[in-house]
């Protein structure tokens, strides 16, 4: 029984290879007669949540503490709502600080399951595509393991110099202690604000705030409740594979393919028309989508747009003929009060710690 309650994850019995099932998500807009149907299953659930945090509350089952700043970003509610913007923002913020930054992450869909440190060009079959784009745009150490505690001791024990760590992803994780929460909410909310697999939220709401979430903070355009906000939009370029970039501009009045294999695929599209672009076609694949070849046959001469998390797979395959691909970056901005009360929250914790300010090097 222990052994279950460490390993449990909420989501994993509703998810795909690749992604939320899309049926159980538009159940779980409203309380309706599927949802009341999985209902007594949201309350074995919500049971076997409520003991397993307690137990490692109570210390029964067993958490790591690292000598060292940790900041854990994730959601209560299944699927994608903007927690890898958020933590290449954080690690920027950190960066610019003259600190010395970490990140952990799972590396979800990777092939292995041993600790990997993520470098420019690990491939990201092996990285995870997320962990693969916050080290290619932040530049900070980047590791992945199955289990974080894991990622987190190899990261200190390859730059120990590290005097903050972002967990990307992992509020569920309570094998790793951590020293501030942030939750994340896009305009989802939290659904019909009843469990798995009733509803979409892995752990009670707002029970979980009360208990000890630190930030709150929402990237979508309506927030469902109090919260920071932020601010996002695509930026005025694109970056093709060799770095160069091209103006949106010289895309306007021609028509574009776009393709998003994220979590909401629709919110991509509707930005790049908001910026102007005629979209010929709008192709949407499942998150982390394990893009082949085959995907792109029927792209030859199309001009084709894409997120900068599909770009790090799409990159590494052959362009078809008269192809032109282009990432599109996403500006993400937290409100700056969010980095007020973050700053806040770390200063008693970096005043403990020697100075590791600097450069990182290995």
């Amino acid at each position: 029984m222990q052994s279950l309650l460490q390993s449990i994850d909420p989501c994993a019995p509703l998810q795909k290879a690749s992604g939320v099932n899309p049926y159980l998500t538009n159940v779980w807009r409203g309380r309706n007669a599927i949802a009341w149907l999985l209902w007594p299953l949201a309350k074995i659930h919500g049971l076997l949540v409520s003991v397993r945090r307690v137990l490692y509350l109570r210390g029964m089952l067993p958490a790591m503490r690292f000598d060292v700043p940790v900041i854990v970003v994730g959601n209560v509610v299944v699927g994608g709502a903007g927690k890898t913007p958020l933590v290449m923002a954080l690690v920027r913020h950190l960066q610019a600080q003259d600190l010395q930054v970490g990140v952990v992450s799972r590396g979800y869909g990777r092939a292995g399951l041993d600790p990997l440190e993520v470098g420019p060009h690990t491939p990201v079959g092996d990285s995870g595509d997320e962990p693969a784009l916050i080290q290619r745009t932040t530049g900070a150490p980047v590791f992945v393991a199955k289990r974080r505690i894991d990622a987190l001791r190899n990261l200190m024990k390859s730059y120990p110099g590290t005097s903050a760590v972002v967990c990307d992803d992992g509020l569920q994780h309570y094998a790793l202690e951590r020293d501030i929460e942030i939750a994340v909410f896009d305009d989802r909310g939290t659904g019909n604000g009843w469990l798995l697999p009733a509803g979409p939220l892995r752990e009670p709401w707002p029970a979980r705030r009360s208990q000890s979430i630190d930030l709150v903070l929402h990237t979508g355009q309506k927030p469902a409740f109090e919260g920071y906000v932020s601010h996002r939009q695509l930026a005025d370029h694109g970056v093709a594979a060799d770095g160069s970039k091209a103006p949106l501009t010289s895309l306007t009045g021609s028509a574009v393919t776009a393709l998003a294999g994220i979590a909401n695929p629709e919110a991509f599209f509707s930005m790049l028309r908001a910026r102007g672009l005629t979209l010929k076609n709008s192709l949407a694949y499942p998150d982390h989508h394990d893009f082949k070849i085959g995907d792109l046959v029927d792209l030859v001469g199309q001009t084709v747009v894409c997120t900068e998390k599909d770009a790090v797979k799409l990159f590494a395959l052959p362009t078809p003929p008269g192809c032109r691909l282009l990432a599109i970056p996403l500006e993400f901005l937290p409100e700056p009060a969010f980095f007020q009360a973050l700053d806040a929250l770390m200063a008693p914790l970096l005043s403990h710690l020697p100075s590791r300010h600097g450069h990182q090097t290995h």
